[in-house]
């Protein structure tokens, strides 16, 4: 089995970039830094954790179609850490800026 999620962009263009998530459990996004603002949508409910460069962790329970938003900046790795298969679309605000 793989150890990393599966990102399908679904959109893009100047503005936006929409990307579906899909998690089997124990699958993680790896390493990364957000370099927009940007709007997570749960497509089912589960649990992830955020492990960031610091050490510290944010646990996190998605409830389906409940929406949260970040500022752009964010360095971390999250993981599925429930025991069923997650999915999440991530939009991406372009016009915001962008982190050098």
């Amino acid at each position: 089995m793989t150890t990393t999620a599966r990102a399908s962009v679904q959109h893009e263009d100047d503005q936006v970039r929409v990307t579906r998530w899909d998690f089997e459990p124990g699958t993680r996004t790896g390493r990364h830094v957000h370099a927009y603002d940007y709007v997570v949508v749960p497509v089912v409910d589960g649990h992830i954790s955020a492990f960031a460069p610091d050490g510290s962790v944010s646990e996190s329970h998605l409830r389906a179609g409940q929406s949260y938003a970040r500022p752009a900046g964010g360095e971390h790795d999250v993981v599925n850490t429930g025991g069923a298969w997650l999915a999440f679309v991530e939009i991406e605000l372009k016009g915001s800026s962008p982190v050098s």
